[in-house]
This record gives C-alpha cells, sequence and structure tokens, in this order.
C-alpha cells in the first residue's frame, strides 16, 4: 500500500470573535478525502503572534477531533500518538478561536497521509 504525504499550511490573519466561537481561520485548510482513499492525521505545529491564548481545532464532519492550544507569543508541535483513520469523503478544517478583538498572525502547519 502506497501513501502520499499531504499538508494544510501556511501563516494567517485573523481577529477573534471570543474563545467559544470557533470560526475558520483560511479556505485552504479544508480537505476533503478522495474516495476510495483513507487519510490518518499526523502532526500539528503551529505558532501564535498574539499577546493572548488562542487554539486551533481539528474538525471532521464538522465536529471537533482535535485541539491545539497556543499560548501568548508561543508555538506548539504535537504529534499525534493515537492516529484514527478518517474514511473516504470526510471533510477536515481547521477553525481557530481568539479573545474577542484579538488580532495577529497564525503559523499553521498540519500534515497527514493519505493512503
Amino acid at each position: 500500500m502506497s501513501s502520499t504525504p499531504k499538508f494544510l499550511q501556511g501563516v494567517f490573519t485573523f481577529t477573534g470573535s471570543g474563545l467559544t466561537k470557533a470560526a475558520p481561520l483560511d479556505p485552504s485548510l479544508t480537505y476533503q478525502v478522495p474516495a476510495g482513499l483513507t487519510v490518518q492525521p499526523l502532526y500539528f505545529r503551529g505558532g501564535n503572534s498574539s499577546g493572548e491564548l488562542v487554539y486551533v481545532t481539528l474538525l471532521r464532519d464538522q465536529r471537533p477531533m482535535r485541539w491545539f492550544p497556543m499560548g501568548a507569543k508561543a508555538s506548539v508541535n504535537v504529534p499525534l500518538r493515537v492516529v484514527e483513520d478518517v474514511d473516504a469523503d470526510s471533510v477536515l478544517e481547521l477553525v481557530f478561536a481568539a479573545p474577542e478583538g484579538c488580532t495577529g498572525e497564525l503559523v499553521v502547519d498540519f500534515g497527514f497521509v493519505e493512503f
């Protein structure tokens, strides 16, 4: 069985709407698993330029799968030790939340494998 590495990555400007109001960060951070294939998330790396706590959530079909909090002016590197299969036609999306009015940039590097 061959596998193909895939990534959702970039630097994204944000304005927070509140820590309980997760919102899309960018359309490029959405991925639909192709028919006949399976995906396994492997890691998340992120950085937060703001002076506040923010977080990114990995959604699978609009339901939270993993949460990645990032402290003020901090970064995280999370190797996913519990790897789950994500079936064909599922939609993965990275969304964010930050305190209302908080602005900054998030660096996102989410890696997964498709097989």
